[in-house]
């Protein structure tokens, strides 16, 4: 090897790495973003003048969007080119931030979340599809694919602890500012470290109106649901709104089974592994929700906390998650399966809410929040792992993308399920609490224990699907854990 040539392949090597750090950059804000902005939730509301109930659109307006177009935003890269796609979505998801950040009012809040949604699908999507093509090289490809997942997973106690310190010393506008700079620094050097790709072109066809459907059955349920706390359940309005996202809902399989590219085709959702695993990863994320949202309110409302004091509150989840996924789930898949540990993580998970439910207004965190927490955190990654493995075990490698695709997206419509549900029924129970002369503290609490114990009933109802319809999965190699492991982190 020449001179030159060493030079230009350790030229090439430093980009290639240099390019990665851009590429966790970007899923880093992202992640983060996904959390942050729980801590801050109280103080929107009262800066905003939000309900209750309404303030579920501040985290439901980003989920929808996000979960709802990753595969859309996975189809457009391959077509239009992947670091095109990047691009654009980086770029859109730091103007959202910076409106989020200017945002005076309730509209202009959603709104802008509701972008910064769109933003991190089209840009989070196209991250894999790059890093692969960045290092062919397979212990390359690993040690990059491993440096990607960890930024992935501390994303968000980042967000929780970053969301505290943000808001207590700053205002919450800053939970939003503090990606202006980094999406900027992102873009910028994405468009220079980011190798072109030219995609396979239009011609190839998009499926649009499954896209726009994806996004818009969820939310109008989802509005249907918050709406129930002012119009009531039995509403004409309430109703009419169920019907017609059920109705979107329909439509969208009809599209799916008529168009020649559809956007997930409908045998993926019919295969038995792929399907169910992906009905509890919804009912998962529906239980979880409420932990967050809820959780977040409680501590802050009813126990008086500061934001950083939240933050930091949410630290031992977050710990108990990434230390058990990292030394035990991994090994009991590769021992006793994956299907095993599903149905006891979801347990726990239902137990740690219903210990929430009983936290009373004058609760103690190290006595009454803490300790459900820690469950929630061993359950949580009891089943999120083995839920992934299962998925993937079900889908050929041309269609592991795709797969893993829609394990994201039903974990992200359940979570915005959960929170528009226990913001609905909180506020009902707590206005109801209020309107027969209880106090206000233990008029929240108490429309919070409501909200612990409805949602208590999907990892409840999950443990049970996955008991009955995903047995005897066995061991699974660790090469292949790992691989599901990287997927999942998208």
């Amino acid at each position: 090897m020449t001179t030159s040539q060493a030079v230009a392949l350790q030229t090439s090597h430093r980009g290639r790495w240099l390019a990665l750090v851009v590429l966790c950059l970007g899923q880093l804000v992202i992640v983060v973003d996904g959390t942050v902005v729980n801590v801050a939730l109280p103080v929107i509301e009262r800066e905003l003048h939000f309900s209750q109930a309404s303030l579920a659109w501040v985290v439901n307006a980003y989920l929808v969007t996000f979960g709802g177009l990753l595969l859309l935003a996975g189809r457009l890269g391959d077509l239009f080119g992947r670091k095109r796609v990047f691009l654009f979505g980086l770029s859109l998801f730091t103007v959202a931030s910076a409106l989020c950040g200017f945002s005076e009012s309730r509209d202009l809040l959603i709104a802008a979340r509701f972008l910064q949604g769109i933003g991190a699908a089209f840009s989070s999507s196209m991250v894999l599809g790059i890093l692969v093509n960045l290092f062919p090289e397979p212990n390359e490809r690993t040690h990059a694919m491993t440096v990607y997942a960890l930024v992935a997973n501390i994303g968000g106690s980042i967000g929780l602890l970053v969301g505290g310190v943000l808001t207590q010393e700053l205002s919450w506008h800053w939970i939003f500012f503090i990606n202006v700079p980094i999406g900027i620094v992102g873009v910028a050097l994405a468009a220079i470290l980011l190798e072109d790709h030219v995609g396979i072109g239009i011609r190839e066809g998009v499926d649009w109106l499954g896209g726009i459907l994806v996004v818009a059955s969820p939310t109008l349920a989802i509005w249907a649901i918050v709406g129930a706390s002012a119009e009531g359940w039995g509403s004409a309005h309430t109703l009419g709104s169920l019907a017609g996202a059920i109705l979107l809902a329909a439509l969208f399989v009809l599209n799916e089974s008529r168009v020649r590219q559809p956007l997930i085709p409908l045998h993926l959702l019919v295969s038995k592994r792929l399907g169910i695993a992906n009905l509890v990863r919804f009912f998962h994320g529906f239980g979880m929700s409420t932990v967050f949202f809820c959780g977040a309110l409680y501590l802050q409302h009813v126990l008086g906390f500061s934001a950083i004091r939240t933050g930091f509150a949410y630290f031992p989840l977050n710990l108990v998650i990434g230390l058990c996924s990292l030394l035990v789930v991994s090994r009991l898949i590769r021992s006793i399966g994956p299907s095993r540990p599903i149905a006891p993580g979801f347990c726990l998970l239902a137990l740690g809410l219903l210990l929430l439910a009983r936290a009373p207004a004058a609760g103690s965190y190290w006595v009454d929040v803490m300790p459900s927490f820690l469950l929630v955190g061993l359950g949580a990654s009891l089943v999120f792992l083995p839920t992934v493995t299962i998925a993937m075990s079900g889908t050929g490698p041309s269609e592991s993308g795709l797969a893993s695709g829609l394990t994201n997206v039903t974990l992200q419509i359940g979570i915005a399920f959960g929170t528009a549900v226990a913001a609905s029924l909180s506020s009902i129970e707590t206005a109801h609490q209020l309107a027969h002369g209880v106090g206000t503290l233990a008029a929240l609490t108490t429309g919070y224990h409501l909200a612990f114990i409805v949602t208590a009933a999907a990892p409840i109802i999950a443990a049970v699907i996955s008991i009955v319809a995903l047995r005897g999965i066995g061991p699974v190699r660790r090469s292949e854990v790992e691989e599901q492991a990287l997927l999942a982190a998208e």
